[in-house]
């Protein structure tokens, strides 16, 4: 993963634009692309800052409160699909991928393998 600029560098390339000169050019001289130091001035005056923003972090799962719900409707019938599992989420307001029910139900051990010889 990249590491936001230095904030030495941020406030020399701020200083150099407010000086006078293009950001284009003041990128060039610093080394970075023209691309940052536009979003670097624009962060700038925005919001007075040229501390970088927050990167990475965790997004909440979804569908953790919904686990019961899961588990009883896996555990009710065996013709459940995960496409249908989503759908009956989506009417209750859950909006999720497939692919997302699927990580889920892998994460949390639970399966519910259709199978044509089981009755």
């Amino acid at each position: 993963m990249v590491r936001p600029l230095s904030d030495d560098l941020r406030e020399r390339v701020v200083a150099a634009v407010l000086s006078g000169e293009s950001r284009r050019s003041a990128a060039k001289r610093f080394g970075i692309s023209v691309s940052a130091a536009v979003k670097l001035l624009q962060r700038h005056q925005a919001t007075g800052s040229i501390a970088p923003g927050k990167m990475g972090g965790r997004r909440k799962r979804v569908l953790e409160p919904h686990r019961a719900f899961i588990v009883e409707r896996i555990n009710q019938t065996c013709e459940l699909t995960l496409h249908r599992l989503k759908d009956e989420l989506a009417a209750r307001g859950v909006k999720v991928s497939h692919n997302a029910v699927w990580q889920f139900l892998r994460r949390e051990g639970l399966s519910f393998k259709k199978n044509a010889v089981r009755p």
